[in-house]
């Protein structure tokens, strides 16, 4: 099981000085973890269709090379949405064929690039279309192209994630005045346009919602062939956005709830008419990161226990602004790793940072914390401590993969006693690094 993995890893990370008071705050990342549900997903779509299906992982849930490269050797390719994402793509050797670029602000340069790469395209606009026109019309390109529609399907639980909204930024709304016409009209005019791309999902949105989207989409696609009078479109992107449940450690929903969603919701999609392409990011990997910090001091205000870490705001960036939005779990373990037992108390799990919102947990229900304690947040694998967040100059953490093996008993670490062994992923940010970044080498530059 995955927890006692976990349970495992923060025992050893305290027994070889991984997490310590030089070292406060430490990532972890179960790669076990990551390879199954990179299977989960693989076979949930293979159960249900026999075309072919790149699965590319979304590069912005978390911009870790290693991490990219584990998955492309679990078969995954890559979604990018910037420059910089696709250099830590190609870091990882993930190749052009398997590489797709979605943002909705592409520089000429951006565009230029990927069309002498190969990489599949997916247009935001139809201003973007324009400058793609050029660019295919002065050089060959082997890349795929489509463009990305909004279906305007409606929001979930959370607004600011929500992509299929009336008002959305994404895509070409397909319900506004006009539009839907128009992308017909672009098809018919470019028959180098071989892809339709969605994405409806993300945190907070429900599955059937996310199924109406891929539907809006699949029906677009329909009526585009029947228009041109043949298969044209050839490549359906669903996008990703398959929410995660952050309350226990149960992996729910699940890739084999989805498909088989969408193969009773939108069966012409699996037909063996259209290859696919998802762009699955965070329930890839929040499951399998879990932050490690120590509890610095403990105190009471107004009565409540207040434990203070060096784990808030910096990496649960989302949870400290949003908390009811982006709930974590805190879980509570001794000065040397073992699971804190003892009376349940309210009390706050306090981040580092100086202004007062800066809350891991507020009120929660845990064993009482002592200084030297160690707090475990899971389910922080994706969008946390690969996305740092600079508040005080705080350094980012340093990350490391963890592996369990069998011991001598042949216990793998399901039963406590399995053999604990740790990679760098990436190395804790120095002190000099902060300064380099904040304009060390240039000092005297607005006093000169």
């Amino acid at each position: 099981m995955a927890s006692s993995r976990r349970d495992l890893a923060v025992r050893a990370s305290v027994d070889q000085g991984l997490l310590s008071p030089a070292e406060p705050v430490v990532a972890l990342l179960d790669t076990a973890g990551i390879r199954a549900s990179a299977a989960a997903l693989t076979s949930a779509f293979a159960a249900v269709t026999d075309a072919p299906v790149l699965h590319a992982f979304a590069v912005k849930a978390a911009p870790l090379v290693p991490v990219l490269r584990l998955l492309r050797e679990a078969g995954l390719g890559v979604e990018v949405a910037s420059p910089g994402e696709l250099a830590l793509a190609r870091a990882a050797g993930v190749p052009p064929t398997d590489t797709v670029l979605d943002s909705p602000a592409k520089t000429p340069a951006e565009l230029r690039q990927a069309l002498a790469l190969g990489i599949a395209v997916n247009a935001d606009n139809l201003q973007e279309l324009a400058r793609i026109d050029a660019l295919v019309a002065s050089a060959p390109t082997a890349s795929p192209l489509g463009i990305r529609v909004n279906p305007q399907v409606g929001a979930g639980s959370i607004g600011a994630l929500s992509t299929a909204t009336a008002t959305s930024k994404f895509g070409v709304a397909l319900r506004d005045e006009g539009a839907r016409k128009a992308v017909v009209q672009a098809y018919l005019e470019r028959p180098w346009l071989t892809r339709l791309h969605t994405h409806t999902g993300s945190q907070g949105v429900p599955l059937a919602l996310m199924a109406e989207g891929v539907g809006e989409a699949y029906a677009l696609a329909e009526e585009i062939n029947r228009t041109v009078g043949r298969q044209q479109i050839d490549t359906l992107d669903i996008g990703g956005g398959l929410p995660v449940n952050f309350h226990s450690d149960e992996e729910t929903p699940t890739y084999a709830e989805y498909a088989r969603l969408l193969a009773d919701t939108v069966p012409g999609l699996f037909d063996g008419r259209y290859g696919l392409v998802t762009e699955f990011g965070r329930s890839l990997l929040a499951k399998h990161g879990t932050v490690l910090t120590r509890v610095e001091y403990t105190k009471t205000s107004g009565g409540r226990p207040i434990a203070v870490t060096h784990a808030g705001v910096q990496l649960a960036t989302r949870t400290v602004y949003a908390p009811d939005a982006w709930p974590l779990r805190v879980l509570a373990y001794d000065s040397e790793g073992r699971p804190r037992t003892g009376e349940v108390t309210v009390q706050d799990v306090a981040g580092p940072a100086c202004f007062t919102g800066d809350l891991l947990a507020a009120g929660r229900s845990l064993p009482l914390l002592h200084p030297g304690d160690v707090v475990a947040v899971p389910d922080t694998g994706a969008y946390c401590f690969a996305h740092h967040y600079a508040y005080n100059s705080l350094p980012r953490p340093g990350v490391h993969g963890f592996t369990v093996t069998e011991n001598g008993d042949g216990d793998g670490g399901e039963g406590g006693d399995g053999v604990v062994t740790f990679t760098t992923v990436r190395k804790p940010q120095t002190l000099a690094e902060i300064v380099a970044e904040s304009g060390g080498a240039h000092a005297d530059a607005l006093v000169g």
